[in-house]
């Protein structure tokens, strides 16, 4: 289980695309302590395992499941992706309880920012229009984020976020743009109270 407290931001190293595979290595720098094989780390907000180590440089292998929910499939050598290592018994949940388990994607819509102020608005599929409540959390590419001003749109729902100068430089959100897409996971005690 993670947080959504991504502690920065590691780079694309490598890339190997098969038919309903990827293999994708990144390079954490001193963003991560680096885990054993095995371990679960989450890049974008997605839970995956580690397969291999080399250095700062692991090596994760990602299904078709995994590529059909989520924007994993989207990355390319080079891109830079957001880091979270899951949580240890004692450790501060200082966002919210994040599986890694992306339940679909989004699309930024709108981005404003005034001075030290960004907002940030995201279309979500229909579906996830039982999971976005105003105040409510949200994990988008795996960041903690509190549901502003939801609102049905198109067949879909509508909902802004706002963020910090600070999760601008640690997190993908911060050089995301209008028309790109984000992985969302919504807030899993929400998902169990609605069942």
């Amino acid at each position: 289980m993670f947080t959504g407290i991504v502690k920065g931001l590691g780079s694309v190293a490598a890339i190997d695309r098969r038919e309903g595979f990827l293999d994708m290595t990144i390079d954490v720098g001193s963003v991560l302590s680096i885990p054993e094989i095995g371990a679960s780390v989450a890049v974008d907000g997605v839970c995956l395992t580690v397969t291999e180590i080399d250095g700062t440089n692991l090596k994760f292998s990602v299904m078709e499941e995994t590529l059909e929910k989520t924007t994993i499939g989207d990355r390319n050598v080079g891109d830079r992706v957001g880091l979270e290592q899951p949580l240890k018994m004692g450790d501060e949940l200082g966002g919210h309880m994040v599986l890694g388990h992306v339940d679909g994607v989004g699309t930024i819509v709108k981005k404003d920012i005034d001075g030290e102020n960004c907002w940030v608005t995201i279309t979500a599929p229909k579906f996830f229009t039982k999971y976005i409540v105003q105040k409510g959390s949200i994990a988008i590419d795996g960041v903690s984020l509190t549901v502003c001003d939801p609102a049905m749109k198109d067949g879909g729902v509508e909902f802004s976020v706002s963020l910090l100068p600070l999760t601008l430089s640690l997190t993908t959100l911060g050089f995301k743009n209008v028309g790109d897409r984000v992985n969302l996971e919504a807030d899993y005690v929400l998902k169990a109270m609605i069942k």
